[in-house]
């Protein structure tokens, strides 16, 4: 069982589900996770950014940890919001997972073993992302204008990075303490849409970022926070952010080496 009922027991790693108006969805992930391995080393935290529908009351129903913000702040606000609550409360890994349905629980447990598996240098990983894309990968439908926004980060991470990553948007990730340390200072975190820009931050200044094959499921209730003409806002909206990345870290030389350091220099 993978349940955080009750008053919250104390594990190295936590699970934040940022959700906006997920009441068809949100009772049936956490019923999913329930039936995962992740109980004996897992708490579960639902980040609520200020849904108008039931949300709040479903998870509250089913006796989850919640956070509920007062005004609808966007994503990243709701996942800086679960990386800070992890920081004080001294998680040493954190999943991120969408509250939608389309992450499979199945995926956790491989994340959280990838997270504690060292390369050859003996370096952990700081993000392991959980790819749609990879040929290892589950099939995953994708419109063809996500897809032309997809290839366009994957072409701007390599250009600026020098790294190959398959599925720059996933929102399903693992993070280390010092990743998600990082990612919970002021200024440090995109408040709206931490995709590919934030990528770019953690390769430039030399965090480990990984892929894993991962399985998902189309969305099947409620509305994706991409649709209609919104793919086109958010692609210039991150490339916006991508070229102040640039400028704070190439010019400026903002955090040069910050992935590198021990969490306690962070």
């Amino acid at each position: 069982m993978c349940r955080g009922k009750g008053r919250m027991r104390k594990k190295e790693l936590l699970i934040i589900i940022p959700t906006y108006n997920e009441e068809k969805n949100i009772g049936g992930v956490l019923a999913q996770l329930e039936q995962t391995e992740c109980g004996t080393a897992a708490d579960i935290l639902v980040i609520n950014d200020a849904s108008t529908d039931a949300t709040n009351w479903i998870v509250k129903q089913m006796q989850y940890p919640l956070v509920s913000q007062l005004y609808n702040m966007g994503y990243g606000c709701a996942l800086q919001t679960g990386y800070k609550y992890a920081v004080r409360r001294g998680y040493k890994y954190v999943i991120q997972m969408d509250g939608d349905g389309q992450h499979d629980v199945c995926n956790i447990p491989v994340i959280y073993r990838k997270l504690k598996e060292a390369d050859g240098e003996g370096r952990f990983p700081d993000i392991v992302l959980g790819t749609r894309f990879r040929e290892d990968s589950a099939a995953f439908p994708v419109s063809r204008p996500k897809k032309l926004v997809y290839s366009l980060f994957r072409r701007l991470i390599y250009m600026i990075t020098g790294e190959k990553i398959s599925d720059p948007t996933t929102g399903l990730q693992g993070l280390s303490r010092k990743a998600f340390l990082f990612y919970s200072k002021y200024n440090k975190f995109d408040d709206r849409y931490p995709d590919a820009n934030m990528l770019i931050l953690m390769l430039l200044v030399k965090f480990r970022v990984v892929e894993i094959p991962a399985v998902m499921h189309s969305r099947t209730a409620g509305k994706s926070m991409h649709s209609g003409l919104r793919p086109f806002w958010y692609m210039l909206r991150v490339i916006y952010s991508m070229m102040i990345i640039l400028i704070q870290v190439k010019l400026l030389k903002m955090d040069v080496g910050v992935g590198l350091k021990s969490v306690d220099k962070i």
